[in-house]
């Protein structure tokens, strides 16, 4: 649509605010307000979002691997060796590592909590990325014997433990003696600490030696829980699914990722899905408050339009008129929304950093939320599809008040001013 310069210098007279009409511009600066706040909370709400999605499945999946073979019945796979061995040949296939996983109690000078216990061969454990990358106090070259574990940031913190220090694990099963059964106890010592951010993976997951997980959970000689499987993409587990159960030569169980974590990334989709529609309801309110003040801008300038109308000003000149001022008020507030949701997004943790510094308060609890830092990824197609229907909504808030501007009777116009 292409707006002579008559018609634009008349919209933008308009717009200003003049003493006998300033409630209308208030209201044309409230509506320039409320689409701008929609379109800038629209985008930094799905980029934290989009960052909570991103932040948990890349530490989960970086951590957990992305399929786990284990037996079907869960008594140990056996001859894992050579069943990593082939399935470490199938085309996708990063990283195979065998694992021995249970539940067990920890206990540091008289306090006791459940924990995570994995057993990893030292060999493994120093070519795991996640691990590899967030190690934060000690070496994983020490990780070498049956006494040796490495322990999250949070669990070191919540007792005290440093590099050195010295833990004991209870096993869940007892041993039976000639006294009866006692608790099988075994000490270790910490020879690293990671933090990976994720606040359940940094306070209850422990790592020792495959071979003392094995004497520790009594999974038997030559056998292991699980396999973790790491591909090159999450999003490859159906794709290699079949072609890994006929590689491994032995009836396995497997579990995918999406199994594994399809309620917790399905009401992650559902809450951003509800949000966007909830929050898309501002930008509507914002669009009506466009209805109002173009209507009461046409009330008030009817003996203007009638003017311009007996001068030659046409129907068409007169809709354009009043369609560019309603779009100059969302075009702006769109621009001013879509630059401050940028703004906000690209630096929100300074910006929660900062307003917790002048709180003084903890306004993103790890425990809670499980990260250690507020994420946000912003999808430059969402921002795209937010930015067009914020100018969408905002073209046809112009179409009703305008067409009644150019179907306003001159005559009549005049006779009642």
């Amino acid at each position: 649509m292409i707006f002579s310069a008559f018609e634009r210098t008349v919209a933008r007279r308009y717009l200003r605010a003049r003493r006998r009409e300033g409630f209308i511009s208030v209201i044309a600066g409230f509506s320039l307000a409320g689409i701008g706040l929609g379109v800038a909370t629209l985008i930094i709400v799905m980029a934290v979002m989009n960052g909570f999605r991103a932040e948990l499945m890349g530490r989960i999946l970086g951590l957990n691997g992305h399929l786990g073979v284990s037996a079907p019945f869960g008594d140990g796979l056996k001859d894992f060796d050579a069943v990593a061995k082939r399935l470490r040949g199938v085309e996708g296939v990063v990283r195979v590592t065998p694992i021995i996983e249970g539940q067990a109690m920890a206990t540091v000078r008289g306090t006791a909590s459940g924990a995570l216990v994995r057993g990893i061969r030292p060999a493994d454990i120093s070519k795991h990325p996640s691990l590899r990358k967030n190690i934060v106090r000690g070496d994983l070259k020490n990780f070498r014997n049956d006494r040796d574990i490495v322990v999250g940031n949070r669990f070191a913190e919540k007792y005290g433990l440093s590099v050195g220090a010295k833990i004991t694990l209870i096993a869940p099963s007892s041993r039976v003696t000639a006294f009866g059964s006692v608790p099988r106890l075994k000490s270790f010592r910490v020879r690293a600490i990671f933090e990976i951010g994720m606040y359940e993976y940094d306070s209850s997951f422990l790592f020792t030696t495959l071979s003392a997980a094995r004497s520790f959970f009594k999974t038997g000689a030559g056998k292991i829980t699980n396999l973790e499987v790491m591909l090159t993409s999450p999003d490859l587990v159906q794709a290699t699914r079949s072609e890994i159960a006929r590689k491994a030569g032995v009836p396995v169980r497997i579990l995918d990722w999406q199994r594994t974590n399809a309620s917790f990334f399905n009401a992650i989709q559902v809450e951003r899905n509800v949000m966007f529609l909830i929050l898309t309801l501002i930008i509507v309110v914002a669009a009506f408050n466009v209805i109002s003040g173009l209507i009461m801008m046409v009330n008030d300038k009817g003996r203007d339009i009638a003017i311009l109308r007996t001068m030659g000003a046409t129907r068409g000149m007169i809709m354009r008129i009043f369609l560019l001022s309603g779009m100059a008020v969302g075009v702006i507030g769109t621009v001013a929304g879509f630059l401050l949701g940028l703004a906000f997004s690209l630096n929100i943790e300074t910006i929660r950093q900062w307003l917790q510094t002048l709180t003084d308060s903890q306004l993103f609890q790890a425990e809670i939320y499980f990260l250690s830092q507020l994420p946000a990824k912003v999808d430059p197609a969402e921002v795209a599809t937010v930015t067009g229907m914020a100018l969408g909504l905002s073209f046809l808030a112009t179409i009703y008040p305008s067409w009644r501007a150019a179907r306003l009777d001159p005559v009549e116009a005049l006779r009642y001013e």
